[in-house]
């Protein structure tokens, strides 16, 4: 088993963890929320000091951080950063949903020091996180994902190598943006039937089996008590945050606007994840975009 040096145990981070460490691997972790680190040693991980300390005689470094800033702090601060601490045998995985360029530069950095990296975000949310059942999505070298890919299965069952150094985050800014625009329009859609005197949870079953079917539907329904376990029937508590989901439309824009392309309904989902912000939800998950037409769920 792998000696693997995990850094970030936030909603996603802290399950991931726990499934390496249910498959038999070695962990020293690193959180800046003590309570995070507690939580991975009580599973089984080892506490490390700083990043820095988590590193050592690690054969692999994973990192799952909220924004690019982050990771590059992480791995290029000049005083901090941990390029040069990690041993040259040593594999990088960043899990982290960041912009393309910025997974470019901190890789082509990694390639400086002779270490391989790849950008690995994931798709599946939380619970997906927690059921091991997360989708990989790769950007780097082959060979450097044929090393990654026994760690990653131990997390996830779905592995996508869609190209080079930042083609990962690139398709995962694809994903949720139409997550995003989905999302938003089914609340919309269940707003307009309840309107109308529709039962949400019949509506919602109705087309969760026809056309309009979608995570969205199925797996995260944006109306409470449709689904018992979705963030909806729980306060929009737990889940994906909308100031996440907001980050990852605003990096859609950039990448959009780095290559002349054009994202009508990216933006205006944008402009919605952000005006549901701004009315105090940026903390709560982004299926509560549907308070926006619907003020009383």
């Amino acid at each position: 088993m792998s000696r693997i040096a995990f850094i970030g145990l936030g909603n996603m981070g802290a399950p991931m963890a726990a499934n390496l460490l249910k498959a038999g691997h070695a962990l020293r972790v690193f959180d800046l929320t003590p309570a995070a680190v507690d939580a991975a040693v009580a599973a089984g991980g080892v506490a490390a000091t700083s990043a820095i300390d988590a590193v050592v005689d690690a054969d692999i470094v994973i990192s799952m951080l909220p924004a690019s800033r982050h990771v590059e702090g992480l791995y290029l601060d000049a005083s901090s950063g941990l390029l040069p601490h990690i041993p040259t045998h040593a594999l990088v995985i960043d899990c982290s949903t960041i912009a393309p360029a910025t997974a470019r530069k901190v890789a082509e950095a990694a390639a400086k020091h002779g270490l391989a990296m790849i950008d690995a975000p994931v798709s599946g949310g939380t619970a997906g996180a927690a059921a091991g059942t997360l989708t990989f999505i790769v950007g780097g070298e082959a060979t450097a994902l044929e090393r990654a890919r026994p760690i990653l299965a131990n997390m996830g069952k779905n592995i996508f190598h869609v190209g080079s150094s930042g083609a990962g985050q690139v398709a995962k800014l694809c994903n949720n943006m139409a997550l995003g625009v989905i999302m938003a329009v089914t609340g919309e859609a269940l707003a307009l039937g309840v309107s109308h005197g529709l039962d949400a949870k019949v509506l919602s079953q109705m087309m969760a089996v026809s056309t309009a079917r979608s995570w969205a539907t199925e797996v995260c329904n944006p109306w409470p008590g449709v689904l018992e376990n979705a963030p909806a029937s729980r306060g929009y508590t737990g889940g994906f945050g909308n100031d996440l989901m907001l980050k990852d439309l605003g990096l859609a824009a950039e990448a959009a606007m780095s290559v002349g392309a054009s994202i009508p309904l990216g933006e205006l989902a944008r402009n919605l994840y952000a005006m549901n912000s701004r009315a105090g939800h940026g903390g709560l998950d982004f299926s509560s975009v549907v308070k926006l037409v619907a003020k009383d769920v």
